[in-house]
């Protein structure tokens, strides 16, 4: 017989089981850090995470034939033609140029979309009508 059997048969003998204490919140306090950690890993890593990816989906659907982006492996290129499921872009410059196909998922970022010389130019200053002309006497 081992030790354990032996012990296990003297206590058991001696009257009712041992009970565990957990002290005054009983199981629930031995859970709180566990749970504390969970939710700081839900609102520090999870949650940003998941917005990136959400940010990152609606740029790669609204991109469309004239925008400039950089693949996940650093190609610089211009979209020319747009299908489901992948892009067709052109890299270089001149007599260089090439096209290749690649997926949606392998654009990482814009870096200048097509309507955006407009919308980022600056505002061009016209002269007041006030203000008197330079002349020379």
């Amino acid at each position: 017989m081992n030790f354990l059997n032996l012990l296990s048969t003297v206590v058991y003998a001696e009257g009712e089981a041992p009970v565990p204490v957990f002290g005054g919140m009983g199981m629930f306090g031995s859970f709180i850090p566990l749970i504390l950690i969970i939710v700081v890993f839900y609102f520090m890593l999870i949650r940003p995470q998941r917005k990136k990816e959400k940010a990152l989906k609606e740029m790669i659907a609204a991109l469309k034939v004239g925008d400039e982006v950089v693949t996940v492996g650093g190609l610089h290129g211009k979209i020319v033609r747009v299908k489901d499921e992948t892009f067709v872009i052109e890299s270089g410059m001149g007599a260089n140029k090439s096209t290749i196909k690649i997926e949606r998922s392998a654009v990482s970022r814009v870096t200048k979309q097509k309507d955006s010389e407009d919308r980022y130019a600056p505002p061009v200053e016209e002269p007041e009508e006030n203000e008197p002309e330079n002349t020379k006497e």
